[in-house]
Order: C-alpha cells, then structure tokens, then sequence
C-alpha cells in the first residue's frame, strides 16, 4: 500500500520521505492557506521533495473552469494529479484531463455510486472520506471493501486513495482491505509505529543495560 502524506508542512514532508515513508502528497486549498503562501508556490516546493504524484485542487466548480485550471496545474511539474470534486461538472473535468494524459484524483466520494462513475470517467485515484462517513455513523471502511469489490469485478485501474484518515487503525485496516492507497496526516502516520508492550519492552531492556554497565560507544 502507498503512503501518501496529507499536509502541506515541507518539513513533515521532506522528514518522513528521507525515511521512504512518502509515495505521494495531497493537498486542498485549505491546507495550504493555513501556511498563508502561494498555492502555487507550496505545490511546486511539494513536488520537487517528493517523486510521486502531488494533487492539487481545483477551486472552481464549472466543468470548463476546472479543466482550465488543472492544465495550468499539471504546468507545475510532472507529477501533479489534479484534484476534482465528485461532482457531474467534476466527472466532465476529469474525463477531459485524463484524456489528455493527466493523472487525476476524484475526491470528496462518499458512495460506491460515485466510485463507479469516476472509474468510468478514467480517474487516476478515487478518495473516499472514510472519517467524514464515521463521524455520521457511516462505516467508512465499508465504502472502501464496496469499491474495492467492484473495481476488481470490472478490472477497474482507478487506484482507490483512501482519505479522511483519521487514526491509525484506519491505516492497518485499510491496508488488509486493499486500498491501493492511504493519505494521512504525518502524526498518523508516525503514530502507526507506537505500541505499549514495545514502549515496555525496551524500558526493561534498557534498565538491564543501564544495571550491567554495557556500552558501545
């Protein structure tokens, strides 16, 4: 499974891809403007950190508005995926974008329904929001085995870019469903490592090497 990381933090990103912990970036407008830079400065820093794909959203709700915008995007860099809502005007952007050979992501899915329609739209990624749909009572996790059932009925390429992580077990359970992809925040991701019985373990052993006086260095 890719680890995409969900932040606009160029420290958080450049830390955890030196580690091989990043496959990718998403960004929304929101995240960026918490920084107060240019969008299209901080996506173009992003993507020249990391290798793999970088979405950047769209902030226009038209069809023709969105495709202008993503073909001043994908000028950025090469590894830019525009980022469209799941929207009918959406689905016509991202029909266009993709034919013209860019990747895109489809985001804000809620529904299989919506899964399907982007992956016939030829999306690049599919983001369903797996905390927004827990937060209404909604099983998120249960969206993504849906989509994760119907693309491999169809042979579907569209990659499914879990998102709205929330904690790490939405990263492990995803991971045993098949999401092809998760986006998380770099606390999540860091938080993935933690475990009580290791914190434990290496408080016990470090006692024993205090007590026997053992040194490397």
């Amino acid at each position: 499974m890719k680890f995409f990381v969900d932040t606009a933090d160029l420290e958080a990103i450049t830390e955890l891809n030196d580690l091989g912990m990043v496959d990718g970036v998403t960004t929304n407008p929101s995240i960026i403007a918490k920084s107060g830079r240019d969008i299209l400065e901080v996506t173009k820093e992003i993507c020249d950190i990391v290798d793999g794909p970088v979405s950047a959203e769209v902030v226009s709700l038209s069809a023709d508005e969105m495709i202008a915008e993503g073909r001043k995007l994908v000028k950025i860099a090469d590894n830019i995926a525009v980022k469209v809502p799941l929207t009918w005007d959406g689905l016509r952007a991202c029909k266009v974008l993709t034919g013209e050979g860019n990747m895109v992501n489809v985001t804000l899915c809620f529904s299989a329904n919506q899964a399907l329609l982007a992956a016939k739209a030829g999306a690049t990624f599919i983001s369903p929001f797996i905390g927004r749909l827990d937060d209404i009572n909604l099983d998120g996790l249960e969206l993504i085995e849906d989509i994760r059932t119907i693309y491999d009925n169809y042979g579907y390429e569209t990659q499914i870019l879990a998102a709205s992580i929330r904690n790490a077990n939405h990263m492990s359970e995803c991971a045993k469903i098949g999401a092809d992809v998760c986006t998380a925040p770099p606390n999540v991701i860091k938080a993935m490592a933690n475990h009580v019985l290791t914190d434990k373990g290496l408080d016990g052993f470090m006692a024993d090497v205090k007590k026997a006086g053992i040194k490397i260095l």
